[in-house]
C-alpha cells in the first residue's frame, strides 16, 4: 500500500466542516474527498487531516493523507481528483510519503489567518471570507495585545468546550495584526491549536481594538485559565488554515513578517 499526502485548498462556505458527518448534517470536505476517490478507483479510504476545520472555515494549505492500493502516479492524482471534485475544493499537490507519516501527528507547526473587514459598509466580494466589524478598531493596541500571546503558555482560557485535547499547553511563535485598505489581517503560527482557539483569540483582540480590554490585561487573562475571561468566538468565515509545516524549517525564519 502507498501512503498518499494531499495538499488542499477549499472554500468552506457550503460545507459542514472538514470531518465526515451524518448525511443529515450536510456535506463535509472529508466526505466529499473520500467519495470522489471511490468514484475514481472504486476503493474506500479514510482520510487523516492536519486540522479539522469547522463549518464555514476555509483552507489554502490543508494537508491530508490516506493509504491506498491504487496505482495512479502521484503527479496525476491532483488532475484526477479535480476532474470530479466540486469547484470549491482543489487538490493542489500529491506525493507518496513514508508509511508512518500522519498529517496530524507529523505536523511541526501551522499557520492560521483571520480577516476582518473594518469598512463601515461590508465589502460585497469579501463577505464570505472576512468578518465584518463596522466600528473603529485601535490597530496599535491590537498589535500590542497580540505580542503578549506569543510564547509557550497554558491556553485553557482560549479553548472552547467540546475539544478533545488532554493538555492546554501550546506555543504561539507569531501572532501579528496588520492593516491593508481597511482590512485587518491576523496571523497566528503555532505548534498546535485548541478547539476554536484562533477564533477566541481574534474575538479577544477585537475587544482590545474596541477599548473593552487593555493590552496589558492579556497576560493575566492567559494566567486565569478561565474561559469567561476571553471574549466571544469570532465568526468562522473569516478564518483560513494557510499552512502546515512538516520540516525542520523554523517558523521564525519563514514568517519574519506574516501579513
Amino acid at each position: 500500500m502507498r501512503n498518499i499526502r494531499l495538499r488542499l485548498a477549499y472554500d468552506g462556505t457550503n460545507y459542514h466542516g472538514f470531518q465526515r458527518q451524518e448525511k443529515t448534517h450536510g456535506p463535509t470536505i472529508q466526505g466529499t474527498l473520500e467519495s470522489t476517490w471511490m468514484r475514481l478507483v472504486e476503493e474506500e479510504v479514510t482520510l487523516a487531516t492536519a486540522g479539522r476545520t469547522d463549518a464555514g472555515v476555509h483552507a489554502s494549505g490543508q494537508v491530508v493523507n490516506f493509504m491506498t492500493l491504487a496505482r495512479i502516479p502521484d503527479e496525476k492524482i491532483p488532475k484526477a481528483f479535480n476532474s470530479l471534485l466540486p469547484r470549491d475544493i482543489r487538490v493542489l499537490q500529491a506525493d507518496s510519503v513514508p508509511d508512518d507519516f500522519s498529517a496530524r501527528r507529523s505536523a511541526r507547526w501551522k499557520r492560521y489567518d483571520y480577516c476582518l473587514d473594518n469598512h463601515r459598509i461590508p465589502d460585497v466580494f469579501q463577505r464570505l471570507y472576512a468578518a465584518h466589524v463596522p466600528v473603529p478598531l485601535n490597530l496599535e493596541k491590537m498589535q500590542m495585545a497580540a505580542s503578549f500571546l506569543e510564547g509557550r503558555h497554558n491556553f485553557k482560557t482560549f479553548a472552547a468546550a467540546g475539544g478533545e485535547s488532554k493538555t492546554f499547553v501550546r506555543t504561539i511563535y507569531r501572532c501579528q495584526v496588520k492593516e491593508a485598505h481597511q482590512f485587518l489581517k491576523i496571523a497566528c503560527v503555532g505548534d498546535g491549536f485548541l478547539y476554536h482557539m484562533v477564533r477566541i483569540i481574534v474575538g479577544t483582540l477585537m475587544d482590545v481594538g474596541k477599548g473593552r480590554i487593555l493590552p496589558e490585561e492579556i497576560p493575566e487573562i492567559i494566567a486565569s485559565q478561565e474561559r469567561s475571561r476571553a471574549r466571544e468566538i469570532a465568526p468562522a468565515h473569516g478564518l483560513t488554515l494557510a499552512h502546515v509545516n512538516y520540516t525542520d524549517e523554523s517558523p521564525f525564519d519563514v514568517f519574519k513578517d506574516l501579513v
